[in-house]
């Protein structure tokens, strides 16, 4: 009895499988087979197709050559400027002042010194030149924000010794007499800096001259003491100037039988039409003049420019180079293709014999790719070298042999890789515009394969 009571047999509950238990483990499996089917299967990437179009140009740093006459001081003193950079002055218009004393530098420093009242037209400069740096700003080209510190601040000067040379009579006498006033001794644009290549021909030209690692602009400040002789400020009298590139002699040589080319400048997008000279130096270097009638005033500030070359201009729709693939099609006159089967499709009559070696015509439907005046490309999936092609109501034959190749795009609207055949207008490393409204083409807002190594004919396509 007490043998009996020590024999636990321990109970199992018995596995309750519901409705829902089921329902969740399909779902599981089906999730986990859906996951593995994205991972495993080859996924192709879409483009859009839309207009646009390409430039066949090329980029290059240029050096500006302008007729620029530096002025220098006549006397020693402290140097205030009024005429703005870039502003057009007159003969016998102010420039600068000289204070051989120091008395006025005093002064336009205690002015500056405490609030100075700008105009609307003031204000609009000086954010017109901020706008300007910010949009056209080049983090590898540091430089550039030392040049616009220099820039506002003799702007800056500028507008606040404008307002105070209209009260200069606070000044006393004795001061005032030692104040000379020094007026432009010619017409033309004023710029307040100097680098040593104001007196550069086209015939000057070495390949040297575009390191502009060692390039150096001296920027002309306000209340500056200065000796005679001195640089002041430079005059830029005629607004036809002149940008240099350096070209291989084959390049130079397109440019030359252009004539004229058109240039965009890249610092603000503007484009310009310039006059094409050469000239090549006794160490072989090829230079380009390239020589603008206007846009002076907008770059006499820089020496070197930035510039695209703009030899053609194509458009049409553009597709990435990477989705253009070249194929082989079948070639076959055109007499030989008709309309018929069920649905009435293009196809070819071809003949064939049945098992008592009888001789017959079957009609194969194929896709035609591209035609020309008398022939048509035709799909080699559906027809073999060697097939004879049935010509409608004759007895003639073709045997299908000549093969042409066609360049084109796999088209993905319809959910398979359909090739479309593509005339290329222009292309580059990236790009290439094709034309548009070709009738075995494509058409804009058309999806295709960005990389068409990645796809085969008649494939299904997974986005």
């Amino acid at each position: 009895m007490n043998a009996s009571r020590n024999n636990v047999v321990k109970y199992r509950k018995p596995l309750n499988i519901n409705i829902g238990m089921v329902i969740f483990a399909v779902i599981l499996i089906y999730i986990i087979i859906c996951v593995f089917g994205y991972f495993t299967a080859k996924h192709v990437v879409p483009y859009e197709v839309k207009e646009g179009s390409l430039s066949a140009n090329n980029i290059y740093q240029g050096i500006a050559l302008r007729n620029e006459k530096i002025i220098t001081a006549d006397q020693a003193g402290y140097i205030n400027y009024y005429a703005r950079e870039g502003e057009r002055v007159g003969v016998g218009n102010l420039v600068y002042t000289l204070d051989e004393s120091g008395k006025l530098s005093d002064y336009v420093s205690a002015e500056n010194s405490g609030e100075t009242t700008l105009s609307d037209k003031d204000l609009a400069e000086l954010k017109s030149e901020i706008l300007g740096f910010v949009s056209g700003f080049d983090a590898t080209n540091f430089s550039t924000v030392y040049e616009f510190k220099y820039d506002v601040k003799g702007t800056v000067l500028k507008l606040a010794n404008a307002n105070i040379l209209k009260n200069i009579d606070k000044l006393n006498a004795g001061t005032t007499s030692l104040v000379s006033f020094c007026n432009a001794p010619d017409t033309g644009i004023v710029i307040y800096s100097v680098d040593g290549y104001e007196a550069l021909k086209l015939e000057d030209f070495t390949k040297d001259l575009f390191d502009n690692k060692d390039y150096e602009k001296t920027q002309l400040i306000s209340n500056d003491l200065i000796a005679r002789g001195d640089p002041v400020y430079k005059l830029s009298e005629d607004e036809d100037w002149s940008i240099v590139i350096q070209v291989d002699e084959e390049k130079a040589q397109e440019l030359l039988e252009l004539e004229y080319v058109k240039i965009r400048f890249l610092k603000n997008q503007d484009t310009s039409w310039a006059e094409v000279k050469s000239y090549t130096n006794p160490d072989g270097d090829t230079f380009v003049s390239l020589t603008f009638t206007n846009s002076m005033v907008t770059f006499c500030t820089d020496r070197f420019i930035e510039i695209e070359l703009i030899t053609e201009d194509e458009k049409g729709l553009k597709i990435p180079v990477s989705s253009i693939i070249q194929k082989d099609f079948f070639i076959v006159p055109s007499e030989y293709v008709i309309q018929g089967g069920e649905y009435g499709r293009d196809g070819v009559m071809r003949e064939s014999y049945t098992e008592e070696g009888t001789a017959t015509t079957e009609f194969v439907e194929t896709t035609i790719y591209n035609a020309t005046e008398t022939e048509y490309y035709l799909d080699d999936s559906t027809l073999r070298s060697g097939d004879y092609l049935i010509k409608p109501d004759s007895t003639e034959k073709y045997a299908v042999s000549k093969k042409g190749s066609l360049m084109g795009v796999y088209n993905i609207n319809k959910g398979y890789a359909d090739f479309k055949q593509i005339d290329i207008l222009y292309q580059n490393e990236e790009y290439a515009i094709v034309k548009s409204n070709t009738q075995y083409g494509l058409s804009v807002y058309d999806y295709i394969a960005l990389d068409a190594m990645a796809v085969e004919d008649n494939e299904i396509i997974n986005e």
